[in-house]
């Protein structure tokens, strides 16, 4: 089982090719060559390097890639299936593809190397909400986020990233959901009725040309480190209608709990006097008239429940118009949703794609929670079920493009009883920081004899051989 990465007692620091910033050049133990993009390719060179696990010479990763060109020119691994690590690609050039507009087709097998930066970076947008997330009790002011606006990516360590935060979000806990809602048991703590969930941020200059648009992001805090809360969203689909979001069709149902999260208020609360749906239309709103000069886009993201409330966020946006300029043009909504659960059903997925919502889902596939809610009645189950839980409040529907991972590629994660591992956003990531490079590293190790044979390093879902 995967173990918690944030357990190991270090930050982590990922590697990611064709990456949102170069990180500093590094020297091997072995040789005084420098390298960019964690070895992938050499300053002043146009050779592209796989990172080859263990090896630290010069000479040793020379006859490696020479091995692999000689098996790619037989065919043994499928030139079409290697990915180019082409150093002059940029990210403004292939953004649009990358946040969906061709439903990612043909970015997934094997799986396009800025696609997977960005899905690493946003990921990290999301985890970044439980890190800043202040859920001791004893603290005094637990529920709410560790750092101010301003400073939250430089206290988090991200200010690489070059996003302002804008504006934070504030939930309601008038829902019952202990492991969302964190409140302080301190005599003089504070105690609004609120919880922090989330932040909208936005891309400064620098940024937005490197990304070719100026990039308007919602990340949306979830749960974690229990999985408990499941059994409370089991419950049964609601008319988003009669949830306070508008809609022209009332055959579109999203679970009832999610959309009271997403709608619930507190007048008396100045943090969450107006729900986090309000404020964060309001926010988007305001942003997309601040930059109406500019190429726009809106990512959502977020982690398990987090998802849920992304997938729903997106929905709105769409369904309400909040997207579209003054000028008549639509700003693309894009959500990278990591381990969520099943959201709406069958029509709330058609009226998902009918308004162009790209949502691309990343999950473990021994992880439980994307399975939930409608665990009996889904789109996976034979078509007479279908139709009798199409009459039945329990019928649920995946939406978007899927990219399936397991943990047990992974050598640097352990089996352990928890199934919160299996969950884990960090380990995710992981996952996908390796999907590619590892197939190359472990291919090579087997035919040097370094790995013993079984061992599966990338996904069947997406299209690549077992090992």
């Amino acid at each position: 089982m995967a173990i918690p990465l944030s357990k190991m007692g270090m930050p982590i620091k990922r590697g990611h090719s064709g990456t949102f910033r170069s990180k500093k050049p590094i020297t091997t133990p072995n040789s005084n060559q420098k390298w960019t993009s964690l070895g992938l390719s050499r300053r002043g060179d146009t050779t592209t390097m796989p990172i080859i696990s263990g090896v630290t010479s010069r000479n040793d990763s020379t006859i490696a890639v020479s091995d692999l060109e000689k098996e790619k020119k037989k065919g043994y691994l499928g030139g079409e299936e290697l990915i180019d690590e082409t150093p002059n690609r940029r990210l403004a050039d292939s953004w649009e593809e990358i946040h969906g507009q061709h439903d990612w087709n043909g970015m997934l097998e094997p799986i396009d190397p800025l696609l997977r930066s960005e899905l690493i970076r946003y990921g990290e947008m999301a985890q970044a909400c439980y890190d800043a997330f202040d859920s001791d009790p004893y603290s005094k002011y637990c529920g709410s986020c560790k750092t101010e606006p301003s400073k939250f990516f430089q206290y988090l360590g991200y200010k690489q990233y070059g996003y302002e935060v804008t504006r934070y979000n504030y939930a309601s806990y008038n829902v019952n959901l202990p492991f969302l809602f964190k409140k302080t048991l301190s005599p003089n703590g504070w105690r609004p009725s609120a919880n922090w969930i989330g932040y909208v941020a936005v891309s400064n200059d620098e940024t937005s040309a490197y990304l070719g648009r100026r990039d308007i992001t919602i990340s949306w805090r979830g749960t974690e480190t229990k999985l408990e809360w499941i059994a409370d969203f089991t419950d049964y689909l609601k008319s988003v209608s009669h949830g306070k979001i508008p809609s022209p069709d009332s055959r579109v149902k999203a679970e009832a709990g999610f959309i009271q999260v997403y709608t619930d208020k507190d007048i008396t609360c100045k943090f969450c006097k107006y729900s986090a749906r309000e404020q964060i239309l309001a926010e988007v709103k305001r942003l997309i008239q601040k930059y109406a000069d500019e190429e726009l886009s809106i990512t959502i993201t977020g982690h398990s429940l987090g998802s849920a409330l992304a997938t729903i966020n997106a929905y709105d946006i769409a369904e309400t118009g909040v997207d579209v300029m003054d000028n008549g043009r639509v700003v693309p909504i894009c959500v990278y949703s990591f381990s969520g659960p099943r959201v709406g059903n069958d029509r709330f997925k058609e009226r998902l794609e009918e308004l162009g919502v790209k949502v691309l889902r990343v999950r473990n596939v021994h992880d439980e929670v994307p399975k939930v809610p409608g665990i009996f009645f889904n789109k996976q189950v034979p078509p007479m079920m279908q139709q009798v839980g199409e009459m039945l409040p329990w019928c649920y529907s995946h939406v978007g493009v899927e990219i399936a991972l397991d943990h047990k590629w992974s050598r640097f994660l352990k089996e352990k009883s928890d199934l919160a591992c299996y969950h884990n956003l960090e380990a995710l990531l992981h996952l996908l920081d390796g999907l590619v490079i590892s197939s190359l590293v472990d291919w090579l190790a087997l035919k040097h004899g370094h790995l013993s044979g079984g061992h599966i390093s990338v996904s069947d879902t997406l299209g690549t051989r077992s090992l």
